[in-house]
């Protein structure tokens, strides 16, 4: 054995020897408990950074840990490989889409392998290789056929100087990210999926995931925003035409003074035509036309209208209240219309006042009496009725029920359950996405593609350099132009593709049957496996990834093709990596680079180092002295080995306990695997690992003074087996030098044995009347009279009690002895 710690041949040596053994290859086994474990697959940007390190060092710990505790562990990894920085690579650096992501898959690949992670590379998916795209356009056919998938014109960020369609996060302050060109709002003819049919499952189902954070479920919950309320019709003046609204505060019905209808509402042009009012209102809406959604709806953003000389009738007080649009109210939202209650609502406070619309208080606190003019802010509290007719004087939690009750009896409203959640816009015109496999037939109009056609593949031939915009599918000859199936005519591919959370939606269904090239997976592979046991990945995923992943597995499992109605039984959302007091980023300067600690310091001392440095689950402060503490600790067990792996490694037979340095090992090892243990299961890797350190301290200590090479070669075992999950790759070179057989990461998991942690002294605390006057060391296990009867005894306790008669003594075992005395 060398006498230095010699990781960058340890690492590799190791490595190779896992990938020729197919080490952590996995196969269904209805014989054994299964464990799923998974991490969030990456984007292949090209390089991983510290965040993928500690994620994927979590999931690595706990993967070899379920392994040794004699679980069938499923550990796969793969890559979420679609999406707009492909393409946008290829027209700044001239290369294919699928040249940059592949090229880049590869070396996050080698990468991966070098932090020694157990995947099972034979389930590898990449989401952009037909062979997976191939069924993520079979689902979107499904979905399909169960009516959950529909086309409709809808308003999108547009890029004038890009000709594209641009997310919500790529408008930066109103222009675009890449051109720096106005975005405005326009209308197209976009792909949604009805994932508001399942809104109330998703909701209810929260509640049966005990293993997820309560932050995680809470933001899930009110992105989801199921609110209970009223639709109220207002006719408009002089009309039988009604406009509905829909609000969670009917009982603020009173205190309406005018109501805002989206600019794009069709009732305005219809309200305003041949008015004065019309040129000017005009103007208006196409002022907010080229504001985009983000623009418009944003807390800080000023808030514009205009009054377009109509009026409602309000359907419960009959007062008249003036109709207005504003930018801040969207079409696509509720009805397009909202009544403004300024004294009880922020938005429509703030508006009141900019425009001098009256306000008027409905609701009074029982400890405060509001009075308009000392109002600053719109008051939201609890409180009691007034200015409210006959509902005057109730409380208004009480009057918000009444209210329903009268409008629904008078035929002028109705209670209604309303969400926030919307339906899901998954077209995108890019090319680097799944082609949506549809056609346009000029006889037969919308056709699917039938199976037996897919994959649509998409093509190679593609112009991105063009300056005409929009996806380069449209502009790609031999693609757009095929046949209809069914009636053999001249027809056009939908050049839209999928948003790439599609392809993230179902992919750990895919791992459990990856090479399956007649269904995306077998019934009998994914039941064994689903759901998913523990999933860990970032807090910035806990709404759209999560909630489209719950989504896509209930309608699979409507669809009768998996048994699991919850992906993921348990969730770890981990924190991230912190420098300098600011998170990780190139545009900071503050990123360390993992090929450099590894290089420098090797794969075992990075992963140590991020899973010592804090608990999961809380972010982490890089520090480069604390690399530097974990390499030092590394080559302390390096030394301990070296000293003694020798003289123990061929030693047999049975272990014999005789010394009190004997003992005291044998203490510490069997302590130090108890707590390890425990700290694993609930995830408390950097107290598990300060354990393992502290251990290390004891046996130096033990070095000169042990002579008993049996129990050396025991606490030597014991302590490398519950290193290997955090250090595999000198772990398993250790084993091999104290004599270990096989693969370190195929022994079981070290049980501790109570018998040698059980204290044969305990120290007791004696007080008199309350005051501790002693500690004595006293045999553990002794009864309550004998323990009486010992600490009496004491020549101590004697000479302080002074010939005093005890009245009482209170004997807490193995704890205290209170002695009350006159």
């Amino acid at each position: 054995m060398k006498n230095h710690y010699d990781f960058s041949e340890i690492e590799q040596k190791w490595q190779q020897h896992w990938k020729k053994q197919d080490s952590y290859k996995v196969q269904a086994d209805p014989q054994k408990e299964k464990y799923y474990l998974l991490e969030m697959f990456p984007y292949p940007s090209g390089n991983l950074h510290m965040g993928h390190v500690r994620n994927y060092s979590i999931g690595d710990v706990v993967a070899r840990y379920k392994t040794m505790k004699g679980f069938n562990v499923l550990h796969p990894m793969g890559w979420d490989a679609f999406g707009l920085p492909a393409e946008n690579a290829a027209m700044q650096r001239g290369v294919h889409p699928a040249e940059w992501t592949w090229s880049n898959i590869d070396h996050m690949r080698e990468q991966l392998e070098a932090l020694g992670l157990s995947y099972d590379w034979d389930r590898e998916v990449a989401t952009c290789h037909p062979g997976y795209y191939r069924w993520g356009q079979w689902l979107f056919l499904k979905f399909y056929e169960k009516g959950l998938v529909y086309k409709k014109k809808a308003p999108v960020n547009w890029c004038e100087g890009c000709q594209t369609v641009l997310a919500n996060e790529q408008v930066k302050e109103g222009l675009c990210w890449r051109c720096d060109s106005e975005v405005v709002t326009k209308e197209l003819s976009q792909w949604f999926i009805r994932i508001t049919d399942y809104a109330d499952v998703l909701l209810e189902d929260l509640a049966k995931l005990e293993g997820w954070p309560e932050r995680v479920k809470i933001m899930q919950e009110n992105w989801i925003g199921r609110s209970e309320g009223a639709e109220l019709d207002f006719t408009v003046e002089g009309t039988e035409t009604k406009i509905t609204v829909y609000t969670t505060r009917p009982d603020t019905i009173y205190g309406v003074s005018y109501m805002v209808l989206a600019p794009e509402h069709p009732l305005v042009s219809e309200l305003i035509a041949g008015t004065s009012y019309e040129a000017p209102v005009k103007e208006f809406i196409e002022k907010v036309k080229n504001q985009n959604e983000i623009t418009r709806t944003a807390n800080d953003a000023e808030k514009e209208g205009m009054f377009i000389g109509a009026y409602a009738i309000n359907p419960i007080s009959g007062e008249k209240v003036p109709l207005w649009i504003a930018n801040y109210v969207l079409m696509q939202y509720g009805t397009g219309a909202v009544m403004g209650v300024p004294a009880h609502d922020e938005r429509d406070f703030e508006f009141a006042k900019k425009y001098d619309l009256p306000i008027t208080i409905v609701v009074q606190p029982k400890d405060q009496e509001l009075k308009l003019e000392e109002m600053t802010t719109a008051h939201h509290a609890e409180g009691v009725l007034v200015n409210s007719g006959q509902f005057n004087g109730m409380e208004n939690s009480e009057a918000l029920k009444a209210i329903i009750k009268y409008a629904q009896d008078k035929g002028i409203g109705r209670s209604k359950v309303n969400y926030r959640l919307r339906d899901w816009l998954v077209s995108r015109q890019r090319y680097w996405g799944n082609p949506i496999p549809f056609i346009y037939c000029e006889e037969c109009g919308l056709v699917p593609v039938p199976e037996t056609d897919l994959p649509v593949l998409l093509p190679e031939n593609v112009d991105f350099q063009s300056n005409m915009g929009g996806s380069p599918l449209a502009r790609c000859e031999d693609f757009l132009h095929t046949t209809c199936p069914k009636c053999g005519g001249k027809a056009k591919r939908e050049t839209d593709t999928m948003d790439t959370f599609i392809c993230s939606s179902w992919y750990f269904l895919r791992y459990t049957d990856p090479r399956n090239t007649d269904e995306p997976f077998s019934k009998e592979k994914v039941n064994y496996w689903m759901p998913v046991d523990q999933y860990i990945g970032g807090i910035e995923h806990a709404i759209l990834h999560l909630l489209y992943a719950r989504f896509f597995t209930k309608v699979l499992a409507d669809l009768g093709l998996v048994n699991a109605r919850e992906p993921f039984a348990n969730l770890l959302t981990q924190g991230m990596v912190i420098k300098d007091g600011s998170k990780m980023s190139k545009s900071k300067g503050n990123v360390v680079d993992p090929d450099k600690i590894v290089k420098e310091y090797g794969a075992d001392t990075a992963r140590l180092f991020i899973l010592f440095a804090a608990p999961p689950e809380r972010d982490l402060e890089w520090s480069d002295q604390g690399v530097e503490g974990a390499f030092r600790f590394l080559n302390r067990v390096w030394r301990l080995i070296r000293d003694y792996g020798e003289k123990v490694a061929q030693l047999k037979g049975e272990m014999q306990v005789v010394t009190a340095e004997d003992k005291a090992m044998l203490k510490a090892v069997h302590q130090t695997m108890k707590k390890v243990t425990e700290d694993v299961e609930r995830f408390s890797f950097n107290t598990a690992i300060s354990s393992i350190m502290e251990l290390v301290n004891a046996l130096y200590l033990q070095k000169d003074k042990n002579e008993n090479l049996l129990v050396w070669k025991h606490a030597l075992e014991n302590l490398v087996l519950v290193l290997s999950p955090f250090a595999p790759h000198l772990a398993e070179e250790l084993w091999q030098e104290i004599g270990g057989q096989g693969s370190i990461h195929k022994q079981s998991w070290p049980e501790f044995q109570p018998q040698y942690i059980v204290e044969d002294e305990i120290t007791i605390i004696v007080q008199v009347n309350g005051k501790v006057r002693d500690k004595l060391l006293v045999p553990a296990g002794l009864g309550q009279d004998q323990l009486k009867e010992q600490v009496l005894g004491s020549d101590k306790v004697q000479t302080i009690l002074a010939g005093k008669e005890p009245v009482k003594v209170i004997v807490v075992p193995n704890k205290l002895v209170n002695i009350v005395v006159k």
